[in-house]
């Protein structure tokens, strides 16, 4: 059998894009209609705002370690979480998770050595950027990060939050994000990492300056694999 995957959510339209990429690509290596077992749970997005908001990275381990627990007990083997920002506070969840977790920055570094990306920028929230979430996975695979400035990451925050994390898809939000992109593409950049699970709902390799890292597919598709990978040693 398949190993179950275990989905902590955050923000609601990131956690569905994941979701429905893992069932509608199951269907490659698990035949038609097929796909592994998925459970999922999230606390009110509102409380991982506030806690974001404060600064309480304990706070925010807690409640993915709830996540877990309630997970595990549902059957889940591992876990993903389709949220780019909280994982900044990881490294406090690893430590008593009941379960392993696929780590969605060290997916993105993975792929972007692959393609041979050697300097990449990164979108997301303020709380993101400004973490060391990627620069730290793509520094230990000899690949530089760049980081949008402060008032464009402020911008960026802003679409997401305001528009994104809410489902509304305006031309504002794509047209905001093609212009750091623009920027990033003059510093030099090969490639930029959609840091956000919702911004790849408005961006892609079409209408991107650059060539982008769907953070919100790459971690669906690497859980996809684990899964498989667990019914093939069973």
């Amino acid at each position: 059998m398949p190993l179950h995957i275990g989905i902590v959510a955050c923000s609601a339209e990131g956690a569905a894009l994941c979701y429905r990429t893992i069932c509608s690509e199951g269907e490659a290596l698990f035949g038609p209609h097929g796909h592994p077992e998925v459970s999922m749970h999230t606390p009110s997005f509102a409380d991982y705002v506030r806690l974001l908001e404060s600064g309480d990275r304990d706070g925010v381990a807690e409640l993915m370690l709830t996540s877990a627990r309630k997970l595990a007990g549902a059957g889940a083997n591992f876990l993903i979480c389709p949220d780019n920002t909280i994982h900044a506070a990881l490294p406090w969840v690893t430590p008593t998770s009941p379960l392993p977790w696929l780590h969605i920055a060290e997916v993105v570094a993975e792929e972007a050595a692959t393609r041979g990306f050697k300097r990449v920028g990164v979108l997301g929230t303020r709380w993101l950027v400004d973490s060391e979430v990627y620069p730290e996975k793509l520094s230990a695979r000899g690949i530089e990060c760049v980081r949008p400035s402060a008032t464009d990451r402020d911008a960026s925050s802003r679409v997401i939050m305001e528009q994104l994390v809410r489902g509304v898809f305006e031309p504002e939000g794509v047209q905001v994000h093609r212009r750091i992109i623009g920027l990033m593409k003059r510093e030099g950049c090969e490639a930029v990492i959609l840091g956000c699970t919702e911004l790849p709902l408005i961006l892609n390799d079409v209408n991107s300056p650059l060539p982008t890292l769907d953070s919100t597919r790459l971690l669906a598709r690497a859980a996809l694999r684990r899964a498989a990978d667990g019914r093939s040693q069973a």
